[in-house]
């Protein structure tokens, strides 16, 4: 049997126009394109907007509704380009609900290649449930949480480690309010299927503010992902990013003819948190002696960092300091005081997540 959502779901009414608006009829059948148009006026445009694409495929009638977002920051591809495939598909497969996709969530900061918006250096995930009256990134925010959240019931907002981390594959989620949204939050990590998933509070990376956290608070079964890192595309993040997306949308009963591959089992971890995050003790170079996927123990070298401004004086040695395995570590060289090098995190015994921090 699918994991729909309710088999007797109704798509919900299309919500209510306001300042930030798009001319998709959600509750309308078949593709549709378009953008949401956010105001923005600048000294070359008083009355302009900044155009966000969105795209809704849809049966037109009753199913459960996902929405799907990339892009919310702008330096981070893999999710972006398995989302456009994803376009490409949808229209010739049988759906029994409805997709919502927004490819470029952040569209200033994807058309920058860069973490945070060039307009105001808003970072998108972290100014949920946004505001109409603090810039552009925060109006995004806005409607996605107040226009697009009352109407779906399943969100994936695809990540990685962008330019400044290289990403363990995995999968994230908050724990859900209660018995009910967990047990189907978890089901979702494992209809995705990521190597990896870890529970999180977000305390080290963003709290409630990010898309995710925001979803959970409306109860709805939310996850987010690290599928790769540096300023370059992962073809292994590309393909777990694909094969999970197709695999939830069949498993959830929205399109149940999308792909066979079969649900792979995912391994279920906590993060161990801020407190065995290795950071930049001072400005240097960095040096990392393991990778994202390695087990380490405590007091196991983590790498080096030599000094810029004492050319003489011997590096900073980084030490773990408990065992665990290392989900990202930092991917340029260049770093700074201040700068997360390595985080951890520890594999549950079971498909139980526990409660944790995020990075």
């Amino acid at each position: 049997m699918p994991n729909s959502v309710s088999s007797t779901t109704v798509m919900k009414e299309d919500p209510i126009q306001g300042p930030v608006w798009t001319g998709v009829d959600f509750g309308g059948p078949g593709l549709q394109t378009d953008f949401v148009r956010v105001p923005y006026s600048s000294d070359k445009s008083a009355y302009g907007w900044i155009p966000v694409p969105i795209i809704c495929v849809s049966n037109g009638g009753g199913g459960p509704t996902a929405l799907l977002t990339a892009g919310t920051h702008g330096d981070e591809y893999e999710g972006q380009i398995a989302l456009r495939r994803l376009i490409h598909e949808l229209p010739t497969t049988r759906l029994e609900g409805r997709v919502i996709i927004l490819p470029a969530l952040n569209q200033p900061a994807v058309k920058a290649g860069r973490r945070n918006s060039p307009l105001d250096g808003g970072n998108l995930n972290r100014l949920f449930p946004g505001s109409l009256t603090d810039g552009p990134t925060a109006a995004i925010a806005y409607f996605v949480a107040h226009v697009l959240f009352p109407i779906v019931d399943l969100v994936i907002d695809l990540h990685s480690g962008g330019t400044s981390l290289d990403y363990l594959p995995m999968a994230l989620a908050h724990a859900g309010r209660g018995p009910a949204e967990s047990e189907s939050i978890r089901r979702l990590l494992k209809s995705f299927g990521a190597p990896f998933s870890a529970i999180t509070n977000g305390s080290g990376g963003g709290g409630k503010s990010t898309l995710y956290a925001a979803a959970e608070q409306r109860g709805i079964a939310a996850i987010t992902t690290e599928l790769g890192g540096g300023p370059t595309l992962s073809e292994v993040g590309l393909s777990i990013a694909e094969k999970g997306i197709r695999r939830v949308l069949r498993d959830f009963g929205i399109a149940p003819d999308l792909g066979d591959d079969p649900n792979p089992t995912t391994r279920f971890a906590r993060s161990l948190g801020p407190n065995h995050t290795i950071y930049a003790p001072c400005d240097g170079l960095f040096e990392p002696l393991v990778r994202p996927g390695d087990k380490v123990a405590k007091g196991q070298k983590a790498g080096f960092v030599y000094r810029t401004d004492d050319m003489v004086a011997k590096p900073c040695v980084l030490e773990f300091s408990t065992d665990g395995i290392v989900a990202f570590r930092r991917f340029p060289t260049m770093t700074e005081t201040g700068d997360a090098l390595f985080g951890l995190i520890s594999e549950t015994e079971n498909d139980r997540p526990s409660h944790a921090s995020k990075f």
